[in-house]
């Protein structure tokens, strides 16, 4: 919600029915719920990005309920990027509603030059949220993740960070993410002896990349873990764009990062047989395909990137038929696993 003041600024005042539209959820046996649908930041919010538009994104986000936002140290381009222009915006638009907001960040990937500004000693986390929240221009993240297991540092530094912030008042909750079932069982035993629970994994989930389902998320749930997928679309494979072959403007059409032309060729059957599947439905593909990750209850929410707030608007409106029946899920296993 916009409202014009003498200057011509738009200034932002958020809508009243925002905890009427996206639907909430516990995250494992944790006090928090989370929309299930959330945000991230991973694109479309660096310099290169037009920030009116990554505004216009984070406004109608926050009108839809959608109150958990999502970024990293290494967001961008260039590195940083995303959490100093989020840092302008929250306190443009969002400074009021604080309280309302359920933001995460994390570290874990090459973030600057030499051996402390990468993977998972207790150095590097801990200063790379210091300057997070400096980017960010805030007091707390509410979650800060490892963002991917480090092979060299011992488990118990990286964990022991974890509890260190939260015990600092850095950060109320801590997750992982990319953990396999395994190191993630182990972590999540080292924090629960420290006395700060892992709230959270944030895992890469869709239909076309299912590897959770082999131990991660029994682990998560017989640990009263909670799980957030990222890229639930696959770059944009399980969208409307690629039904009828690869459009020339398409990030596949053109072999950017994250999806090559080749990917999608291989899969161009099967998105065909599950945009059939989605019509009879009464949904669009990537509606479908975000619902058919929330019918498992181990899911806590599902974490989307866009470009514009039609395709968020779109998105949430996947989580108004998140019921499959039998026949349904039949015909999606026999796509998935042929």
């Amino acid at each position: 919600m916009q409202i014009n003041d003498k200057s011509g600024y738009k200034k932002y005042y958020a809508a009243e029915d925002r905890y009427e539209q996206v639907p909430f959820k516990r995250c494992g046996h944790s006090g928090i719920q989370l929309p299930m649908i959330s945000l991230g930041l991973w694109h479309n919010f660096g310099h290169a990005d037009d920030l009116l538009k990554a505004q216009n994104i984070l406004r109608t986000a926050f009108d839809l309920g959608v109150v958990h936002f999502d970024l990293a140290n290494n967001y961008g381009p260039p590195f940083g990027a995303a959490e100093t222009n989020f840092g302008r915006l929250f306190n443009e638009d969002f400074l009021p509603y604080r309280d309302e907001l359920f933001i995460s960040s994390k570290a874990g990937y090459d973030m600057w030059p030499g051996p402390y500004g990468n993977l998972g000693s207790r150095k590097y986390l801990i200063s790379s949220l210091d300057q997070s929240l400096k980017r960010m221009n805030l007091d707390y993240v509410d979650l800060f993740y490892h963002h991917r297991p480090d092979p060299d540092t011992p488990l118990e530094e990286t964990m022991g960070a974890l509890d260190h912030i939260v015990r600092s008042g850095k950060a109320l909750y801590v997750g992982i993410s990319n953990y396999p079932a395994d190191l993630a069982e182990k972590a999540i035993k080292i924090l629960n002896e420290l006395g700060t629970p892992c709230l959270i994994h944030q895992a890469r989930y869709s239909m076309f990349d299912r590897w959770v389902e082999d131990g991660l998320l029994d682990v998560l749930d017989q640990y009263g873990v909670g799980c957030i997928a990222f890229s639930p679309l696959e770059q944009g494979m399980l969208t409307n764009k690629y039904v009828h072959g690869i459009p020339e403007d398409s990030r596949a059409a053109k072999g950017m990062t994250y999806l090559q032309r080749e990917a999608v060729e291989q899969k161009l059957e099967a998105i065909k047989a599950l945009h059939q599947v989605a019509s009879d439905r009464g949904q669009s593909l990537s509606e479908m395909a975000i619902a058919w990750l929330l019918k498992d209850q181990r899911l806590t929410s599902v974490l989307v990137g866009v470009s514009t707030p039609d395709q968020l608007k779109a998105n949430v409106n996947g989580l108004t038929n998140l019921e499959f029946s039998a026949d349904e899920l039949q015909a999606i296993r026999k796509v998935l696993e042929a």
